[in-house]
């Protein structure tokens, strides 16, 4: 099944990310603590995340030209972030150290079970966008744009001024937000969280949720990661089951493994793949990703992933729109 619209050509950048960078202070447990308890942890690391910031790494890592638009605090915390980026080869010619800013950081407790973890974070509004302040130059140069609403009214102008420019605009959304149905128009790939569908929808059963979600905001490519289960996707055709790949040597973290799913996809679709290919690269990437503790620490590189979908090779499962 292919991607129904093309990528524009000559452009400087294949993705531009703008959304959320974070510092992650990331918690290894026996077990998650009861309430009210108390628990050794087994060890614990810092390394750097947030979302965007975490997929434009991975992309940059597979070889892609990537731009990352967001905002760092002047801190300890944003010299580790903005440097991570840096170091992946991410241009930051957009991205900001706010003075008596605060970086977004997140405190990750997980369950070395399982690799399974629970998220606590915080966001100085000091490092917000409006759409006074947001770059919107940032998109007219680049393949794709791909955001996270978290400054919504920044995002709807970026995706306003991406399709004007002939940009396909992607997202992740894990949760409703206002304003989410005048950004939803402007989105060509919608790639969300298992229970956002139903959140917007009222719908609990996924397929009839992401055909509402076609059917109500017109987005192209409409899709769901599900852990350990792959992604469900809609695409022109109809639905793309996906099953997850068996990560090497066993689930370390599931941190950033949504991010890493975006990673693959996009990917994918740069590349000229199909839509199939696309699922399948991103399941394998998320796969690899939780192979270490930390959201970029296993990032694979394109030999990795390419080993990766030799050796396990799961096929995709293509259907109607029925299911």
């Amino acid at each position: 099944m292919n991607f129904p619209f093309k990528l524009a050509e000559n452009r400087t950048f294949d993705v531009v990310g703008f959304g959320t960078n974070a510092v992650d202070f990331l918690i290894q447990v026996p077990q998650y603590p009861d309430f009210n308890s108390k628990v050794e942890l087994i060890d614990y690391t810092q390394a750097a995340g947030g979302e965007v910031a975490t997929t434009m790494a991975g992309l940059s890592r597979l070889g892609l030209k990537t731009c990352y638009v967001g905002r760092f605090g002047d801190d300890a915390a944003g010299e580790l972030g903005y440097g991570s980026l840096e170091s992946e080869g991410v241009d930051l010619t957009f991205a900001e150290r706010v003075p008596g800013g605060t970086t977004q950081i997140a405190f990750i407790v997980i369950d070395a079970r399982n690799g399974e973890r629970t998220v606590i974070w915080k966001r100085d509004e000091k490092l917000a966008y409006t759409i006074v302040d947001v770059p919107l130059e940032t998109v007219r140069d680049t393949r794709v744009l791909h955001l996270t609403p978290h400054d919504t009214a920044a995002c709807i102008a970026l995706a306003r001024e991406a399709r004007a420019a002939g940009v396909i605009v992607s997202t992740d959304i894990d949760r409703v937000f206002d304003g989410l149905e005048e950004l939803l128009p402007l989105v060509d790939v919608l790639l969300a969280s298992s229970d956002f569908p139903a959140a917007i929808t009222g719908l609990s059963d996924q397929q009839s949720a992401l055909m509402s979600l076609r059917g109500k905001f017109g987005c192209p490519v409409v899709g769901i990661t599900l852990g350990d289960e792959g992604s469900l996707t809609l695409g022109p055709d109809g639905f793309i089951r996906s099953p997850a790949f068996a990560v090497p040597n066993g689930c370390r973290d599931t941190t950033g493994a949504g991010d890493s799913y975006r990673v693959g996809f996009l990917f994918g679709l740069i590349k000229g793949s199909s839509i199939e290919e696309s699922c399948a690269m991103a399941n394998a990437v998320a796969a690899l990703k939780c192979r270490a503790i930390g959201a970029r620490t296993s990032l694979p590189t394109p030999a990795e992933l390419n080993a990766l979908i030799k050796d396990a090779g799961p096929k995709s499962i293509s259907g109607g729109e029925s299911g």
